[in-house]
């Protein structure tokens, strides 16, 4: 079954830069505002002609974030 979801996503700066902006406004001082922006900079390379990402490779990485969060974040480097 193929349909729109299947459809090419065509490279579009415009609306890669929309994204982003829109990711920076959302960025914040909490956990939450940090993740979303995360995951609509990750969306945005679709759109970005210099970035080579799928929709499963942008997909798996949002999954990533979502399961990094679940867990409490990253470890601590230092100690």
């Amino acid at each position: 079954m193929t349909g729109e979801a299947d459809a090419e996503i065509e490279p579009d700066p415009e609306t890669a830069a929309l994204v982003r902006s829109i990711a920076e406004d959302v960025r914040g001082e909490n956990s939450e505002r940090e993740q979303l922006a995360m995951i609509l900079y990750r969306v945005s390379d679709l759109y970005d002609p210099g970035e080579e990402a799928t929709p499963e490779e942008i997909h798996r990485n949002v999954r990533n974030i979502l399961e990094i969060k679940a867990r409490g974040g990253l470890p601590d480097r230092n100690g």
